[in-house]
């Protein structure tokens, strides 16, 4: 049984070993030397890391301002910039994770899903954004192998997502338009103002901003100086109270189950300095005090209170009611083609639900990320996709544990990406702003984070398998340096 559930998890994975001999065999790239000698001597690619660190900025950077348009030419620019240099340079090839083969295998299913759809033209739309954010996350992971690079992009984006949480919160002092129907009309909240900053749309912030909270919390303990913890200490409460007066309740949904996550790591990654007493119980106690503090602050504050409530009343909510409707109409579809789906994209699912959906219920999504995976890449891309997650939670625990034995600070980073994720998929369950540009390109960059901290589990030395990956010598070794001290 374990056996079968080490090859379920890939911790052995076959199919890398045979890549790398492929890499090293192959007659296809034992036709690169001219591109690999033009690497050797050419001033663009020696720059190679630099360029992809800015390519990458400008995507964290502008996302939340620039049209998705933009977005999608910058990703272009990325990916185009990574093949040049993967064939410039097969050796790249070899670091392929047990992530990166099921992020390719879910291309597959989608790209076979594309093939099959009933609305190809539209589908092939949606499998151009996918394939662009699937090779976000297999360039993001190659460059943030660096630890310098790593908090490097990890401080831009909180400086960034600091000024979008600011204006949020300003928006709610000062007032803005609701640009549609966010709250029932007929609720004691119906003339709250529900933020949206640059983003257009409260939930869409919520899930914009859940990372950051989440980051920012780790860098409390990553920072090293008490300025720069300061400054965390201002970004979290300042991200944390923009996503709170979002009043997305698929958002708060996912920063309490992303916040336990978080204080459920950060415990266990300081159990191991506390006495036995406090080994055992400091989860359940830190866990019970969490639930406390949630429950008094919805209990005190009324705003708060009234939209939790609304949770739990069903359809008597008109927002519960619509997306309760719109999940009967995706379950129908899922049923009609349940295999493959009608192919990725919102272009896609906009040509097919019309057929499917109730009447005066139009929706531009499924508002379940489950739903909607199933939709479009049936239930073998949701198998496929729930195999990814599973793989990706283990390997970032794996690397975790032996981050922990060496009380690096690196880990830090490790458990922000993974209650990120947590949260994330938690707010998706109800909805699907993962789809958007500002948060795919998010949801991919912490999947590349944890895939950035993979390490073989090989019969390596021990000396070798102590330091965390350093791209084989290019970025130095964790184990003897510290970088925790990011730009700020």
């Amino acid at each position: 049984m374990t056996s079968v559930w080490q090859q379920v998890l890939l911790i052995r994975p076959v199919p890398l070993e045979f890549l790398g001999r492929w890499a090293s065999s192959s007659y296809l790239l034992r036709w690169l030397p001219l591109l690999q000698t033009w690497r050797s001597s050419s001033w663009l690619l020696q720059w190679s890391e630099a360029i992809a660190l800015v390519l990458a900025a400008l995507v964290y950077v502008l996302a939340p301002f620039v049209s998705t348009t933009l977005i999608g030419i910058l990703l272009m620019a990325a990916s185009a910039f990574w093949l040049l240099r993967v064939v410039s340079e097969p050796a790249d090839l070899r670091r392929i994770t047990p992530i990166h083969m099921l992020v390719g295998l879910y291309w597959a299913i989608a790209t076979l899903a594309t093939v099959l759809s009933p609305v190809r033209s539209a589908a092939l739309d949606g499998w151009v954004k996918l394939t662009l954010y699937l090779l976000l996350f297999v360039w993001m992971t190659r460059l943030l192998r660096s630890p310098q690079m790593r908090s490097i992009l990890i401080s831009i984006y909180l400086h960034v997502s600091l000024l979008v949480s600011a204006v949020g919160i300003r928006q709610f002092f000062f007032g803005a338009n609701a640009l549609a129907t966010w709250v029932d009309v007929d609720s004691s909240l119906a003339g709250t103002t529900r933020v949206y900053s640059y983003l257009g749309n409260p939930n869409l912030l919520a899930s914009y901003v859940m990372p950051a909270v989440m980051l920012s919390a780790v860098a409390m303990f990553a920072w090293q100086r008490w300025l720069p913890k300061a400054l965390a200490g201002v970004m979290f409460v300042t991200h944390t109270a923009c996503l709170v007066l979002t009043f997305s309740r698929g958002g708060w949904i996912g920063l309490v189950i992303g916040g336990f996550a978080l204080v459920l790591l950060l415990v266990h990654w300081y159990s191991i300095h506390l006495p036995r007493f406090w080994r055992i119980w400091s989860i359940p106690i830190v866990l019970g005090l969490s639930v406390g503090f949630v429950f008094v602050a919805v209990m005190a504050v009324e705003p708060l209170r009234d939209r939790v409530a609304s949770m739990f009343v069903g359809r008597e909510d008109s927002s519960n009611n619509f997306r309760i409707n719109v999940w009967m109409s995706v379950i129908e579809m899922i049923k009609d083609r349940p295999i493959l789906g009608i192919g990725p994209g919102n272009n896609a699912f906009n040509r097919v639900y019309p057929f499917y959906q109730q009447p005066g219920y139009t929706a531009l999504s499924a508002y379940s990320i489950l739903l909607e995976v199933a939709a479009e890449t049936g239930l073998i891309g949701l198998t496929c996709m729930v195999w990814l997650l599973l793989v990706t939670f283990h390997q970032g625990w794996t690397q975790l544990q032996r981050l922990r034995k060496l009380s690096h600070v690196q880990g830090f980073w490790l458990m922000g990406a993974i209650a990120t994720m947590i949260g994330m998929l938690a707010h998706g369950v109800v909805d699907t702003v993962w789809y958007r540009p500002q948060v795919s390109t998010l949801w991919w960059g912490m999947v590349a984070l944890v895939a950035s901290y993979y390490v073989l589990p090989s019969t390596e030395s021990p000396s070798r398998e102590r330091s965390l990956p350093s791209d084989e010598g290019e970025d130095g070794d964790l184990g003897q340096a510290d970088f925790g001290e990011p730009g700020v």
